[in-house]
């Protein structure tokens, strides 16, 4: 063991496990342990989700801390960066980054680092101004952004200096997805499918981001060209109970399933024929990524960090987002045409493996830790050899003096 390991604390103040969380959880588990000692800062209910597939090593700090007035909190986590000597704060989006990051200032930890992961879509008034963002980045020593759009959002809308932006995209594990898998699960079965039916998935929270309504109003088209077509919707989120209702209003309730939250993606991916994300807007979605390493091209609309995943004609179909009559035509053609299914996933898996494995991902990681850190130190050093040669000369010159 290296007694010279770097302590790396993770934060996130999310409540739920969706992208972000995953993207988070592959780093600590991944991460290497002769150089870093790993820590998770995170509220109780995501501790307690993330809980069984935490690494045993990696120590939990459960603390409630999502505004910047919550004093208790903001103490707990000074106590902890100091009794841990945490050398990198590394935080998840910019509400996780806005508490922590300046308690890691005021604590000195050595690096600050916040990975953007999204474009901040909802940004309305003053917010659309990002001033608290850039007075926050002052304490942030590296911004990472999780793919090209997301680093130009940084530089052209938020105006973080480009000294700190690095750029490193997510990653997949590949060892996860197999297009040749045929899951044991009778799932179609389960859902009162036929055995022909085509299956589209949608793995995505209920969140007004992910864009599920704009599927459901696309599905009156696709079920009049392509009456066998079924949906599965998989994740959890604030708008279960509204899609539900809209799903019976637009007498959708043969075709369209929710499944809420499900860990065995794999088996999923095993009974779609195709993917669907309508989002409004992304950062780099990893469910984009996933479908293609397990061979399943994805209808997705062409926002921000999707269009380095899903490459139009080449690894799935794209289209504008919030338009139900292009995602019902992209649908329809999908599924229609099992020879593009076939190639574009194809494709597809062979792009991720080239662009976006998992272990491209976390080595970029550590490369920008031990960077940022061995710049930290360097700094500290000449900053130390100033204050040494400034009191050397002080002396120097009261000996003359006397």
């Amino acid at each position: 063991m290296n007694p010279n390991r770097i302590a790396v604390l993770h934060f996130s103040n999310g409540d739920t496990r969706s992208g972000v969380e995953e993207h988070m959880l592959m780093l600590l588990r991944n991460l290497d342990r002769t150089q870093f000692q790993v820590f998770l800062a995170c509220r109780t209910e995501l501790a307690t989700r993330l809980k069984p597939d935490l690494p045993q090593d990696v120590e939990v700090l459960s603390v409630d801390f999502y505004q910047p007035t919550q004093i208790s909190a903001a103490l707990r986590l000074a106590r902890f960066l100091r009794a841990r000597s945490i050398g990198i704060l590394h935080s998840h989006l910019f509400q996780a980054s806005l508490v922590a990051a300046p308690v890691g200032w005021f604590c000195r930890v050595p690096v600050i680092i916040e990975t953007t992961h999204i474009r901040e879509y909802w940004r309305h008034g003053l917010k659309a101004g990002y001033f608290v963002d850039r007075l926050v980045g002052r304490c942030v020593d590296r911004f990472i952004a999780v793919s090209e759009a997301n680093a130009t959002y940084l530089r052209t809308e938020k105006r973080i200096p480009s000294r700190k932006i690095v750029t490193i995209r997510n990653g997949c594990d590949l060892r996860r997805f197999d297009p040749d898998y045929q899951t044991p699960l009778d799932l179609r079965g389960q859902l009162g499918f036929g055995q022909n039916d085509p299956v589209l998935v949608v793995l995505a929270r209920l969140e007004p981001q992910k864009g599920h309504g704009v599927l459901l109003e696309a599905m009156h088209a696709v079920l009049a060209r392509c009456p066998k077509v079924r949906v599965v919707c998989i994740g959890e989120g604030a708008l279960r109970t509204a899609l539900e209702q809209k799903t019976l209003s637009l007498k959708l309730g043969d075709a369209v399933r929710f499944v809420g939250y499900q860990s065995n993606v794999p088996d999923w991916f095993a009974l779609a024929d195709a993917t669907v994300l309508p989002s409004f807007f992304e950062g780099l979605p990893l469910v984009a990524l996933e479908s293609l390493a397990a061979g399943r091209p994805v209808v997705a609309t062409a926002v921000d960090g999707t269009t380095e995943v899903v490459v139009h004609e080449k690894t799935g179909l794209t289209v504008p987002p919030g338009n139900p009559a292009l995602l019902a035509e992209a649908i329809c053609r999908m599924v229609e045409d099992a020879s593009l299914r076939r190639s574009l996933g194809r494709a597809g898996r062979q792009w991720v493996v080239e662009q976006f494995s998992q272990e491209q991902q976390v080595a970029k990681t550590e490369q920008l830790y031990r960077e940022a850190w061995q710049e930290r130190r360097g700094l500290a050093t000449a900053s130390a050899i100033a204050s040494a040669e400034a009191s050397t000369r002080s002396h120097s010159g009261l000996d003359a003096a006397k």
